[in-house]
Parts: C-alpha cells; structure tokens; sequence
C-alpha cells in the first residue's frame, strides 16, 4: 500500500519536498519506489553547493530492472546530500519518507503551480 504523508508536496516525477525552516529536504515517492522495485544503487551527481533550477537532474536511481532519472521538484541550492544512501540504497524502498531521503536544498524556489498536496498527489497516481 502506497503512503501519502499530509505536509509534504509533490510533483508529477513522483518527487516529495518538505519545508523546514529554510531548508527543504527531497526525495522520492512511496509510490516511486514501488513502482521501481528494488534499488540497488543511488547517484547524487549534484553536490552541495551546486544551484539548480526546477526540473533539471540532480542525480539517478537505478533499480534491478530499471534506471531512472531524479528531478528537482524546486530550485535553489543543494546543501546537503545523503551520503547513506551509498551504503544503504535500499532506504529508498524500506523509508523513503526519512531515511531515504535524497538532498536538501537552501535558497530554494518553488513554483506552487506544480506542486501538489497529498490529496492531489494520490488522485494522480490512482491510489
């Protein structure tokens, strides 16, 4: 079963962002990683310090049978990067909520109109 967490928004690359403060920290759907199945491997090609507008790719996630690209659901710069997931992928499937989560980003903007809330997101995917 797929989880929506209320708070969060999201965007149709099935990315998540969570406001803190000044920092939004992003990272993939439950519904994501369900539909790529097991994640064997995580590639942050951006790096802290990097400014990076919505929609570019910031990095991969490849899977047993897939790989896929990773989008900016805002713009801003990247401050921090989860360097856990190097060791652990598989965080990306067992929680992508907290500890799958993927970058965080300061100076960020956000274009509203993309975005969605959880109630949206869910009607999207069909859930």
């Amino acid at each position: 079963m797929n989880n929506f967490p209320e708070g969060l928004k999201y965007v149709k690359s099935h990315e998540w962002a969570k406001v803190e403060g000044d920092t939004i920290t992003i990272g993939i759907t439950d519904f994501a990683q369900s539909e790529l199945g097991d994640v064997v491997f995580v590639d942050i090609t951006a790096a802290p310090g990097d400014t990076l507008n919505v929609g570019d790719v910031f990095g991969t996630i490849e899977a047993v049978k897939t790989v896929s690209d990773l989008y900016m659901p805002v713009g801003g710069t990247i401050s921090a990067i989860n360097e856990n997931l190097g060791d652990a992928p598989e965080s990306l499937n067992n929680d992508p909520y907290s500890d799958g989560w993927l970058i965080k980003v300061t100076e960020a903007t956000v274009d509203e109109n993309e975005m969605m809330d959880a109630a949206a997101y869910r009607e999207m995917v069909g859930a």
